[in-house]
């Protein structure tokens, strides 16, 4: 059963074993889930340093994490206009299109949402947000 929602930038400091990594670990063990459009951004970052997007799936699916321990979520209509909707309330704070489909797939799915960018405690929003930083 899925508990929270993660952010491409949680899910990449767990795949790095960064700071946040142990909470990230935690919330994967009691259900986590990414949306597509945030899994998209984990493979770019990782292609960005040099990792296949193939083996990266291959390896993450093989190890049990994607399509596994973290269920992935397609991106819907109602995710496109809750990121649209959320856009003049977060530009100050410098949110992502990623970023807004992870707080829609939070408010979808009403969980929390768990990221590594401090800036999104000042978001109002009925999603809880939780910076593993």
């Amino acid at each position: 059963m899925t508990k929270a929602v993660l952010d491409a930038s949680a899910f990449l400091a767990y795949l790095g074993d960064e700071q946040g990594a142990a909470e990230v670990e935690e919330a994967i063990a009691v259900g986590a889930c990414l949306s597509s459009i945030n899994w998209a951004e984990v493979l770019s970052k990782l292609s960005d340093r040099g990792k296949s997007p193939q083996t990266t799936l291959k390896e993450l699916s093989a190890e049990g994490l994607i399509n596994g321990a973290i269920e992935l979520f397609p991106f819907t209509a109602d995710d496109a206009l809750s990121v649209a909707q959320l856009r003049n309330k977060t530009k100050a704070i410098g949110m992502s299109l990623a970023d807004r489909a992870c707080i829609a797939l939070a408010l979808r799915l009403n969980l929390p949402a768990i990221t590594s960018d401090r800036s999104w405690l000042q978001l109002k929003s009925n999603v809880s947000i939780r910076c593993i930083r």
